[in-house]
């Protein structure tokens, strides 16, 4: 069970029969049709924060780092469009995350991402159908932490996944607000006159989130525009990281795991290709 890391009381994951349960699920489901995203506060009691704080400090050093500029699509440059359009307005993105293999069965973070009703939870909310909606088979990312140090955040771009589910451990001192402006696009609209203007400081349509530690945040990013704000201060910013998706099996392809995590395993060459889609990401 989760009693020494999740409010059960509060957030009856573990009572899926019972009214409150029903409430919650309710509760999620209305905030992500208005806004595309739903937080639950203190998802994670204080204890459960100081185990998961002192796990993500004894791992953060396995953390690996990429550098790269990229736009809010993840494409290259296309000299089709002009030069203001966001195609083709590109920024420093920095990555650090910590491997899945670094994170022991017996310890917190896995825990959660593994305790037989969180997956369960989460489809609910979602409204995911059972044969679409299955726990990531990647050993290095099905379950990782995202650390952001001073000067870093994370720029404006759109999800190549139709959601993320993450959890909140620790703060920088300053900075680090989670920026978002839902549904700025469509499966049948990119919208770029929009896009543009936030990119070019329009805050009109921006909604900040101040997230505390404890707080597990699900999100549609496939069609808002998001960014991290950059961190200050020397205290590091850890994020969990909960990856579920539509196809069984499925695994991380290999360039893109070498590039996230700095290594690729036998499992990825095994699974290379196992995906409903054909998409590139």
């Amino acid at each position: 069970m989760l009693h020494d890391l999740v409010d059960l009381g509060r957030y009856p994951i573990d009572r899926p029969d019972s009214p409150a349960y029903d409430r919650m699920i309710e509760d999620l489901r209305r905030e992500l049709d208005q806004d595309g995203c739903a937080v639950m506060p203190g998802f994670v009691h204080q204890q459960g924060i100081e185990l998961l704080v002192s796990e993500a400090e004894a791992v953060a050093p396995k953390a690996h780092r990429s550098f790269n500029r990229t736009n809010a699509y993840f494409t290259k440059d296309d000299p089709r469009f002009g030069v203001g359009h966001p195609i083709r307005q590109f920024y420093d993105r920095s990555n650090a995350f910590v491997p899945a293999d670094n994170f022991a069965r017996s310890g917190p973070l896995r825990r959660i991402y593994e305790f037989e009703g969180f997956l369960p939870f989460i489809r609910t909310a979602l409204g995911e159908p059972d044969d679409r909606f299955f726990r990531y088979d990647d050993p290095l990312a099905d379950v990782i932490i995202n650390v952001v140090e001073e000067g870093k955040g994370f720029p404006w771009h759109f999800d190549t996944n139709n959601y993320t589910v993450t959890l909140a451990i620790q703060n920088g001192e300053a900075g680090g607000a989670f920026e978002y402006v839902p549904n700025l696009r469509t499966s049948e609209d990119e919208n770029f006159d929009k896009v543009a203007s936030v990119l070019d400081g329009n805050r009109g349509l921006v909604h900040q989130l101040e997230l505390r530690p404890g707080d597990l945040q699900i999100f549609k990013g496939r069609y808002s525009l998001h960014r991290v704000a950059p961190v200050k201060g020397r205290r590091r910013r850890y994020v969990g990281i909960f990856s579920f998706v539509e196809a069984e099996g499925m695994c991380g392809g290999i360039e893109r795991t070498r590039q996230l995590y700095g290594r690729v395993l036998r499992h990825h060459h095994a699974r290379e290709g196992l995906r409903r889609d054909q998409l590139l990401d």
